[in-house]
Formats: structure tokens, sequence, C-alpha cells
């Protein structure tokens, strides 16, 4: 069995948990608890802090961490793989993310594995939107999944601030 570490940080759009161990982060998330894992921060969990601060400072485009997902469907993992060659700044809209995908899946199942992204912001589950408007997200804080989507695509500079 893996020992798992965690450690969280408070960014711009709520506090975000970070598991991993040894092999590569494992999970990313706003309601992610320590339960089973060490909350002494090992060195993949603090090389996933720092990229993860510099990406909401703006200072990184690109994550060049270890990742050590659960296991999934074959069809779920080349999603994800995918989902990584969306550039930062760049959005896809989930049709055109079926095809580029090459797995035949339809749009909303493209939706639906994507929801059940465990490490969001590093795979970019965010950059796929619906073709008329913002699309559904499952990350941020709880009644604040559209907006953190916002956020990230603004931040990103994909999306023009949005007027108050």
């Amino acid at each position: 069995m893996t020992t798992l570490f965690f450690d969280q940080f408070d960014s711009q759009v709520g506090v975000i948990g970070i598991l991993a161990g040894s092999a590569g982060v494992r999970e990313v998330g706003w309601r992610l608890r320590p339960e089973g894992a060490s909350i002494e921060p090992d060195e993949t969990v603090q090389m996933a802090l720092g990229q993860l601060r510099e990406y909401f400072a703006g200072q990184r485009r690109d994550f060049t961490l270890p990742l050590d997902l659960p296991a999934m469907e074959p069809v779920s993992e080349a999603v994800l793989r995918a989902l990584r060659t969306v550039r930062y700044g760049e959005t896809i809209t989930y049709g055109e993310f079926a095809k580029l995908s090459g797995t035949g899946v339809p749009a909303r199942a493209i939706g639906e594995i994507m929801a059940a992204n465990p490490v969001p912001i590093i795979i970019p589950c965010h950059r796929v939107v619906a073709s008329d408007g913002l699309g559904g997200y499952s990350g941020g804080e709880p009644g604040r999944h559209l907006e953190t989507k916002r956020w990230l695509l603004e931040n990103e500079g994909a999306l023009p601030p949005a007027l108050v």
C-alpha cells in the first residue's frame, strides 16, 4: 500500500487540498480530506503546492508533476490524457473535444468523465466549455462551481473578465 501525504492552501477560489505519494499526485480538490494520509507533506505534495501557487499567481502555464491516478476505465484515462493537450488560455467545446479525444465518446459522456477528474486544474477540465456558454464544472466550493470555472478561465485570459 502506498503511503499518501496531504497538504492544502488557500487560493482565490477556495481552499484546495492535495493528496500525493512518492509515485505522484493522486488527487486535488476543494473538499479533500486527509483521511488515512499523513499530514506531513512529502516532496511530491510540496512540488504540487508550489506549482499550483505559481499557477494561481499567473506564473505557471503547464504542470510538470508526476501523476498517480486511481484505477479507472481505459476510455476515461484516454479522455483525461487528451485533456492535457488543451493549452493554457485556450477553450474547446465538449463536441470539439469529443472528436479530439479520439475515443468515440459522445460530448455528454465527456462531461461525465471530466466530472470525475481526480486532479482538476492539473488536468484542465475547466478549459472545455459548452457551445453556448460555460457548461458545467464539478470543481470549486459548494455552490460556486461555475464561478470557479469562470475565474480559472479569466485568470488564463481565455475569457474576458465578467462585468460587475
